[in-house]
């Protein structure tokens, strides 16, 4: 009989062709993702400042294809990161639910804080959904880039680079934010 080797708590810091990112993760699942900066060094230490976040840099088979998943997304790869297992220990009911809600938009599907609101059974709280993502410990694998202010409006985005580094995901998804593009020049006849 084959035995399944446990997961280990660790972390990782990635090169992406759109800067590095980092993970770490308990022995129940991912525990935090950060989004692209600029240097090893950062998202090191930003990762390293939060509780939890073990020293240890081995890799148990579900990480090594979160990894390779993470970098193909970032490679404008259409991924679905539904399965990855999420360590949100602590975390609230509310945001529980928000954050499942969340889970279930698609590549390139986006939604409004109100209506992820009441697709998570809390209808009427877009500010409190709002303030939820913003805590996100694993945005990409929890979309919240995918969550739209109403009327069309980017939102914010806690992130590092702040509603740009959303806009950047959503286009990178085939989804454009904002006034639409100007008019093409007409012909004149």
């Amino acid at each position: 009989m084959e035995t399944t080797p446990s997961i280990t708590a660790g972390h990782a810091v990635l090169e992406t062709v759109i800067g590095f990112m980092g993970i770490a993760w308990s022995e129940k699942g991912l525990i935090r993702l950060c989004l692209p900066e600029r240097s090893r060094e950062s998202v090191e230490r930003r990762l390293m400042r939060h509780s939890g976040v073990s020293a240890s840099t081995a890799q148990p088979p579900w990480v090594v294809e979160l990894i390779a998943s993470i970098k193909a997304y970032a490679a404008g790869e259409d991924v679905d990161f539904s399965d990855v297992p999420v360590d949100l220990d602590g975390v609230d009911d509310f945001r529980l639910a928000i954050y499942d809600a969340a889970r279930k938009l698609s590549y390139g599907e986006t939604t409004t804080y109100g209506e992820l609101a009441k697709r998570a059974g809390h209808a009427g709280l877009p500010r409190e959904t709002g303030a939820a993502l913003g805590a996100n410990p694993v945005p990409l694998v929890i979309p919240c880039h995918r969550i739209l202010a109403a009327g069309g409006k980017i939102g914010g985005f806690s992130a590092p680079g702040g509603s740009v580094t959303k806009e950047k995901m959503l286009a990178m998804e085939g989804v454009r934010v904002g006034p639409p593009p100007p008019a093409q020049v007409s012909f004149g006849f």
